[in-house]
């Protein structure tokens, strides 16, 4: 029979890309075993100072609005696993700092940051926010970020992933989030918000920075629960209404 660690191990291999019981390629494997990721440096610190200073003061001037029944006093009573698309991450520690934190008993949160130098910026940011940062993504340290993250839901934190990062394709739920959420058995809890005036940045994602003053309708889904023992097709099908319920909190089906 099938033990719970070797699930734990088996669905860490899917977020890292490898089938389970299935052995990496010999040219990815490190000396120690463990990959590194790298941290922030000195002058990323200092700035990330400045635009999480920057983002309060932002967040600060916006007029928020929850859509639906469904919002931070009626999350549920245990940690949670928050989903959102990479390029809404700019108002979402705001959001999770005055909105989610007074009115939720867990009210410490882990992220799932990228190990590549692009992801050690936002990981400096994240940590202005007091925020305890994983390292990982399905290309880099996956196995070790789901068990770290595992670690961390254990301690009752709220968990948070961008289901789409951290390269895309954009509003693409990747199998990681479906694997995160049957080893810890937290619920998945689907947030988008649609803004405004905003900006957007040529990137991959075309990611949202908030005008002052604009207006932030927010969507707050109900919980999603990936049984321990859920098949692929379980899995599959439960992505699909992830994927559903994001969209519909965009306003939008791909990034314009």
């Amino acid at each position: 029979m099938e033990t719970h660690a070797q699930r734990i191990r088996d669905a860490a291999t899917v977020v890292a890309g490898v089938p389970p019981d299935v052995s990496p390629p010999a040219r990815r494997k490190r000396v120690s075993g463990v990959v590194v990721p790298n941290p922030p440096s000195h002058g990323q610190r200092a700035l990330a100072w400045v635009v999480a200073s920057g983002m309060r003061l932002l967040a600060a001037t916006l007029c928020y609005h929850v859509n639906g029944a469904r919002g931070p006093a009626r999350l549920p009573d245990e940690p949670v696993i928050f989903a959102l698309w990479h390029n809404r991450l700019a108002l979402c520690m705001k959001v999770y700092e005055s909105l989610v934190r007074p009115q939720h008993p867990h009210d410490h949160l882990a992220a799932l940051i990228s190990a590549s130098k692009d992801g050690a910026l936002l990981t400096a940011i994240l940590q202005a926010f007091g925020v305890q940062v994983v390292r990982g993504s399905s290309s880099r340290r996956g196995a070790q970020a789901l068990l770290e993250l595992t670690s961390w839901a254990e301690r009752g934190y709220d968990l948070a992933v961008t289901p789409d990062g951290p390269r895309g394709p954009c509003y693409v739920v990747q199998e990681g989030v479906m694997a995160l959420a049957q080893v810890t058995g937290l619920p998945i809890i689907p947030y988008s918000c649609q803004l405004g005036w905003k900006l957007r940045v040529k990137s991959w994602d075309r990611f949202q920075i908030p005008l002052p003053f604009s207006r932030c309708e927010m969507t707050f889904g109900e919980p999603i629960r990936v049984p321990r023992g859920a098949s692929d097709a379980e899995r599959a099908q439960l992505r699909e209404q992830l994927l559903d319920v994001l969209l519909a909190g965009t306003g939008e089906e791909y990034p314009a």
